[in-house]
């Protein structure tokens, strides 16, 4: 089978060899999926020059988080009945996503949305998933609440301002680009700042009377986090979701306890990876149940279907394209999901 394989370090268009590799041996609790589409993930980037230590295999390795397409096979433990559906799955160790057949655990897939096409279900898997379990999960997003989104343009960050949306908040929204402001403005955001030119505590103060934002979902991380801090309502809650403005930043020192102790909020971490919390023991590593992945799917479904939500997808492409995109995406030039065809 044909698959985007990493192999050596460097920018996308260096790293990434499209192979003929042979199928992956399925493991116990596993399903084996033959993918029609496949989406681009910004860790991807940073996979690709050998910077992201939360997937870091051993190259040569097959890229990509996430992909839609048809259960053709299943491990043991698993149902016979996931044969023949057709599903959103992550793979194994988040890899192997970008072929032709990828492998991966049955706790992380679910059923795909039957009004969706396939690279609107491929685009739509990790941005709503992450962005329920951030908003309303973890971070409890109220009706009447303020939420701040940072990177509103992306895949997490258009899902996010839609979910906090029909949750009944307002939401200020930031950017990199007055192109992709005016994208957050679209989307529903009812602030978009642009995060390149615009003061965020001044535009925060002046949106909630100087009484900060209940919840903030932050994709971007370093800067934008200590930014962040400064514009917590009493009682908020700062969701770390997400490092697009530099992976590096996940394992750096960064959180200082006084603005954190003085401005009376919360901080929290998401980690969209499902099954047993306590799988890997007290290793600092806690996945959410598969029950409550259950019912944020099911929640998510019902929106989708009152078209309170809709996935985004910026680009649906060729697999062919895969390094030119994921270039594209280190160059900021994208917004929404870009989703690569590999039949159809």
């Amino acid at each position: 089978m044909k698959a985007w394989r990493v192999v050596r370090k460097g920018r996308p268009s260096e790293a990434l060899s499209l192979e003929e590799v042979a199928p992956t041996d399925l493991e116990p609790g596993e399903i084996r999926v033959r993918v029609s589409a496949s989406a681009c993930n910004f860790n991807e980037v940073d996979g690709c020059y050998g910077r992201y230590r939360t997937v870091d295999p051993e190259l040569p390795y097959t890229l990509g988080m996430e992909a839609v397409g048809i259960v053709e096979e299943v491990a043991g433990g698993v149902s016979g009945e996931w044969v023949g559906q057709r599903v959103l799955v992550c793979g194994r160790g988040a890899t192997g996503a970008h072929a032709e057949e990828v492998v991966g655990p049955v706790d992380m897939a679910f059923p795909a949305p039957e009004t969706l096409t396939d690279p609107e279900a491929a685009a739509f898997y990790f941005p709503y998933h992450v962005a329920s379990a951030s908003l309303l999960e973890r971070g409890k997003l109220q009706p009447g609440e303020t939420a701040l989104i940072h990177a509103g343009a992306g895949g997490v960050g258009s899902a996010a301002i839609q979910l906090a949306k029909a949750q009944g908040a307002k939401v200020i929204a930031t950017a990199g680009s007055e192109a992709k402001v005016e994208f957050c403005r679209q989307l529903g955001a009812d602030v978009a700042i642009n995060s390149r030119e615009d003061d965020l505590h001044a535009a925060v103060s002046e949106v909630t009377g100087g009484r900060g934002v209940d919840v903030a979902c932050d994709l971007v991380g370093g800067e934008a986090t200590k930014q962040t801090m400064g514009v917590m309502a009493y009682g908020g809650r700062l969701m770390l979701t997400g490092f697009s403005g530099g992976i590096e930043a996940e394992d750096e020192a960064g959180l200082l306890p006084r603005p954190i102790i003085f401005g009376n909020f919360s901080v929290s971490g998401v980690l969209l990876s499902y099954g047993d919390p306590n799988a890997f023991g007290l290793v600092g590593i806690h996945m959410i149940p598969r029950a409550t992945g259950l019912a944020i799917h099911e929640r998510l479904i019902e929106l989708l279907e009152g078209r309170a939500i809709r996935p985004v997808v910026g680009r649906a492409v060729p697999y062919t394209a895969l390094p030119e995109e994921l270039e594209r995406m280190e160059r900021r030039e994208t917004m929404g999901r870009t989703v690569l065809r590999w039949r159809g």
